[in-house]
């Protein structure tokens, strides 16, 4: 179909060269072949009098005019997909709809896994992927890369909707057998022990709590980092080290392995953990079904 002199099949190809700037990665992400591509960016530099891509150096880069109609293309069909995606009615248990999901490992315990269960007996055509949280996740929300992002209100995109999941505060964990740690945790021995910290992402960047230590100039002794919640705990039995990590996370770990949750010698602030989606499934039937039990779960 024509629209304006322009085939609009090829607006699939454009948001994939624009957004890929690479006609074999394109390809792929078309499922066609590189040869095909190249024949597709022929016809739209046909049409639009204009390279969209050119060679600089070893890698292809986006003309200025490339540059301006990425956003626009890459929303438009975002628009189409969420478009087509609505049915007027809904059989959750017959609905197979693929929902991708961005979340750090330590909501994965607190929440994915009970949400997992309660999907199964209600939605067991519909299948989740979970994507690490790391650089430009505000980016991939507003490509329509992932469905859903789930992490703390001082990441949320505020162009587009979001709902609040639960406030989350922090406890120290520390090794059954630490003799170093009395019944309490004072702030000469949080200083004077070692601690585990995680560092996210590439490079590894402090997490919002690490950071609040550091603004606050609490000096601890960093003996080990990690690069994620999980494996926090953990690493610190059989070890004199302190942990510390949200009190959710702390007290599923205490269920499974020999430690103790203590509160912290000095005042944490609290996490507000978030729900956010492009304002374009704002009418999804399915969309808007799965934000609901993610709700239902988190309110338990």
């Amino acid at each position: 179909m024509r629209f304006k002199g322009l085939d609009l099949n090829l607006l699939v190809a454009l948001d994939a060269l624009l957004g890929e700037k690479k006609t074999t990665v394109a390809a792929q992400r078309l499922s066609v072949s590189q040869s095909a591509v190249s024949g597709m960016l022929a016809r739209l530099r046909v049409h639009f009098e204009d390279d969209l891509l050119v060679p600089v150096g070893r890698r292809m880069e986006l003309t200025p005019l490339g540059r301006e109609l990425a956003g626009p293309v890459r929303q438009l069909i975002l628009q189409i997909q969420a478009t087509v995606s609505i049915r007027p009615t809904l059989s959750i248990a017959t609905t197979q709809r693929h929902f991708r999901i961005t979340v750090s490992d330590y909501s994965v315990p607190i929440l994915i896994a009970p949400l997992i269960s309660r999907l199964h007996a209600l939605a067991p055509l519909m299948t989740i992927e979970l994507l690490p949280q790391i650089e430009n996740t505000a980016q991939n929300l507003r490509r329509g890369e992932t469905d859903l992002l789930i992490m703390p209100d001082e990441y949320m995109d505020p162009g587009h909707p979001y709902a609040v999941l639960f406030d989350e505060t922090f406890s120290c964990v520390v090794w059954e057998g630490n003799e170093q740690v009395g019944e309490t945790l004072d702030l000469d021995t949080f200083l004077r022990c070692g601690h585990v910290a995680p560092r996210l992402g590439r490079p590894g960047a402090p997490t919002l709590v690490e950071a609040y230590f550091e603004q606050n100039k609490i000096a601890r002794r960093i003996a080990v980092t990690t690069h994620d919640f999980t494996s926090l705990a953990p690493i610190v039995v059989g070890t004199s080290l302190i942990a510390t990590i949200q009190t959710r996370l702390a007290q599923d770990s205490q269920a499974r392995l020999p430690l103790r949750v203590l509160a912290p010698p000095v005042p944490v602030p609290t996490l507000r953990v978030c729900m956010q989606w492009h304002h374009y499934h704002d009418a999804d039937p399915a969309h808007r079904w799965l934000r609901e039990q993610i709700m239902a779960v988190a309110r338990t």
